[in-house]
């Protein structure tokens, strides 16, 4: 985009061209901050179901006063020729016009019979509810294209707008148990199903280990606020802050940390956490992998808000050790995560971890034990403790 917006400002400005973007994000709000940074102030629509079913981006279409696709992918950049072959011609208006105002449709109306196994009629349901539902309907979408699914679980395109609907929901006050993990699972079956599809391939890769990752997701987030502030400007904000494996760069081989770590509750002595202060939810991206390939965890901290609970930022960081299987392999063993400045806090918490399955991999279903240390607190002015809670990391093994 910055390439071709560089190339045409002039014609921009000039009022011959008008640029309009269309995005597959799952995070729009980054495209905002990224436009602001770049300085292009031309409209984004927003696309992260890919209802336009597009199987790869950037796909650059030359559209006429009369909203007919003139060229596809005219030569990137190369303005002079898209002058001569297109803003320069004159076209035929088409022999009808649609005319039709768009309004909004009665949704209910379009829900298909309970007990229809019409995949078809389940998608365009759940898409419709997407568009015009808005928030206040995600759960229906969600429910509608999961009975899509239920109609036949190989509709690739069902699967990736399941897994959009999930994960929008992980992110919003609306959140439930297990959402990250169910759109990783719709994501990798999406991706099985159609493996050449780029979208589907790079929502996994988004989460996923660094072996895996074409480039860096979004390492230019920091540039752009830094920037955005040194013109006198304030930053897009974002909704969901990108972390970890989205800041991640990809590696060419997995080296696992040489350093001694000291196990740091080896006897178990530290009181158990039986999830009544603390909630842990582990998510394994991808969540099946192939002997010798790597996954990585995402391992999220929560207090629970129902005891009041929140974290005791005046004492030790939270630290996490791995007691990986015999011949699997993990970058450390043992982790730390900083405090933040506040004396107590109740955010959620999130460390991420790669982990290497060994050559000789078995089929199936393998639990990786781990144990979380931390200072949580009960209620407001309550009682603060040490506390320690065991974790399984899960992960399939799968032979090809």
């Amino acid at each position: 985009m910055p390439g071709w917006h560089d190339a045409t400002k002039e014609l921009q400005d000039a009022g011959k061209l008008q640029m309009v973007g269309i995005i597959q994000e799952q995070h729009p709000d980054r495209a905002r901050l990224f436009m602001q940074w770049k300085k292009m102030g031309w409209p984004i629509l927003v696309d992260s179901y890919n209802l336009l079913d597009v199987p790869v981006v950037p796909i650059t279409l030359a559209i006429d006063e009369y909203g007919v696709i003139r060229q596809i992918n005219p030569p990137r950049g190369d303005v002079d020729l898209l002058e001569r072959t297109f803003l320069s011609q004159t076209f035929e208006p088409p022999a009808s016009l649609a005319g039709e105002r768009l309004t909004v449709p009665d949704l209910s109306s379009l829900r298909p019979p309970p007990r229809s196994g019409n995949v078809e009629a389940w998608k365009a349901y759940g898409d419709v509810l997407a568009v015009w539902g808005g928030a206040v309907r995600r759960d229906d979408a969600i429910g509608a294209y999961a009975a899509a699914i239920r109609s036949d679980a190989d509709d690739a395109m069902a699967q990736f707008r399941l897994a959009v609907a999930y994960r929008m929901r992980y992110d919003s006050d609306a959140r439930r148990d297990g959402d990250f993990n169910k759109a990783i699972e719709h994501w990798a079956n999406a991706l099985e199903i159609d493996p050449n599809q780029y979208i589907f391939r790079r929502r996994i890769q988004q989460y996923g280990p660094r072996l895996d990752k074409p480039y860096p997701f979004y390492d230019w987030v920091n540039t752009a606020r830094a920037e955005v502030e040194a013109r006198g400007e304030v930053p897009s904000p974002l909704v969901v802050e990108p972390r970890g494996a989205e800041f991640a760069h990809p590696t060419e081989s997995f080296t696992p940390s040489e350093a001694p770590e000291a196990e740091p509750d080896p006897r178990g002595r530290v009181l158990r956490d039986e999830s009544q202060f603390i909630t842990i939810e582990t998510i394994a991206v991808p969540p099946v992998i192939e002997p010798g390939a790597t996954a990585r965890f995402h391992i999220v901290f929560r207090p629970v808000e129902e005891n009041l609970s929140h974290w005791n930022n005046e004492a030790e960081e939270l630290a996490f050790w791995i007691d990986p299987p015999r011949g699997w392999e993990v970058e450390r063993r043992y982790l730390t995560l900083p405090l933040p400045p506040e004396v107590v806090s109740q955010e959620a918490r999130v460390l991420e971890v790669e982990v290497r399955a060994p050559e000789g991999s078995r089929s199936g279903s393998v639990t990786i034990p781990a144990y979380a240390l931390y200072y949580v607190c009960e209620d407001v002015n309550g009682v603060c403790m040490y506390r320690r809670q065991d974790v399984e990391l899960q992960v399939a093994v799968r032979r090809q």
